[in-house]
């Protein structure tokens, strides 16, 4: 929704044109932040009549080089984003001072239509279950918890005998190291 109707808009424009307020005075008058807004209408209402006044329905999408066009133009003539959305038949100087900012930072590809919306989902056909993934059948299920209970019997048992005498245990399980210098010389 617009903050301001065109009807509104007309208004304040017509009182300008009259003569009996500034741009300043008309902002105080209707409570207006920014006297800029009403000089904007002002220039649009002059330039388009009263369709400059009004809001866009659709967007509205310029190709790059309609975008360049008009960047180039201000940047030669030295005219305001006003200036030159009133030559190029534009009625929002904002949408200049964007395209403006956006080439600044980001170059021509900022400039480019980009696609809206969520990605189309991809078109892989999912993967098969393999037999692991499916699940085990009742058997196999208990062959795997046997296994495991007898790893785990295993490794309490070595853990007791650990704890009841560590360095009997260390000096049974302990790896023998050969160095080369054992060996006999070879001249």
């Amino acid at each position: 929704m617009t903050k301001y109707s065109e009807k509104f808009k007309l208004q304040v424009v017509t009182e300008y044109l009259q003569g009996h307020l500034g741009y300043a005075l008309l902002a105080k008058k209707h409570s207006i932040p920014s006297d800029v807004q009403i000089l904007r209408w002002v220039r649009a209402y002059q330039a388009f009549g009263e369709e400059g006044l009004k809001r866009k329905r659709s967007k509205q999408v310029y190709p790059v080089q309609f975008k360049l066009n008009v960047l180039n133009f201000m940047k030669q003539t030295g005219a305001s984003h006003q200036e030159t959305a009133i030559a190029f038949q534009l009625n929002n100087p904002t949408l200049i001072a964007n395209w403006s900012n956006t080439f600044r930072k980001e170059g021509i590809e900022g400039l480019q239509e980009k696609a809206k919306g969520r990605p189309s989902m991809s078109k892989k056909p999912k993967k098969k279950l393999t037999q692991s993934d499916k699940g085990f059948t009742r058997e196999e299920q208990l062959e795997r918890e046997n296994e495991l209970l007898r790893l785990e019997n295993s490794y309490l048992k070595k853990l007791k005998a650990f704890q009841e005498n560590p360095n009997a245990y260390l000096e049974k399980h302990k790896q023998h190291w050969y160095s080369n210098s054992k060996k006999k010389d070879s001249n």
